[in-house]
């Protein structure tokens, strides 16, 4: 799946959103290691990152060659900032209609707009794919992600109270939340 758009920032600054490829492999892992360095509420720590970059090459050029999955990354003045993408929650016919959504910004530029774009665009995109749904777990803690998901619609139908286990404090409740089509 392919896609590209410029968005203005809320300090004015243009920033690129556009599918990663297996070429921008290096900058993804970079930024996948630092934003989970950032926060306790993504799902692996930096040191859990299993991909080579020849693994994540190849995830890259398969994300980029589907019709029902995509990988975006934000670029400011040449940087990597963020990412977001979603991919099918199973093949089998019973889950088709279903898609996961996923996101991670650098802290340094939370607050521009930037997570807000790459969720509007992982929308459409999910709709253009065909799905009914795209679905999403956030720690409960995270208020910050879950008045964003919120904003788009996404709206929560349970939690796991025991959903993560936090190395620095305990388990941590997620939510589960999906955005009908």
């Amino acid at each position: 799946m392919k896609y590209c758009k410029e968005i203005t920032l809320k300090d004015g600054r243009k920033c690129i959103l556009r599918n990663a490829d297996e070429n921008d492999a290096q900058a993804v892992l970079d930024i996948f290691c630092l934003t989970h360095e950032q926060t306790d509420f993504l799902l692996t720590y930096p040191d859990e990152k299993s991909f080579s970059i020849e693994d994540e090459q190849k995830f890259l050029k398969s994300m980029t060659e589907s019709e029902g999955a995509i990988e975006i990354i934000a670029i400011l003045d040449g940087k990597v900032i963020g990412s977001a993408g979603f991919s099918e929650v199973g093949r089998h016919e019973k889950q088709k209609h279903r898609a996961e959504f996923g996101i991670s910004v650098d802290k340094a530029y939370w607050g521009l707009g930037v997570g807000g774009e790459l969720t509007k665009a992982c929308i459409e995109l999910a709709k253009k794919a065909g799905y009914v749904q795209l679905e999403l777990d956030v720690v409960g803690d995270n208020s910050r992600a879950m008045a964003l998901y919120e904003k788009y619609g996404f709206r929560e139908y349970g939690r796991n109270p025991k959903g993560f286990k936090s190395r620095t404090c305990g388990y941590q409740e997620l939510v589960l939340m999906r955005l009908e089509f």
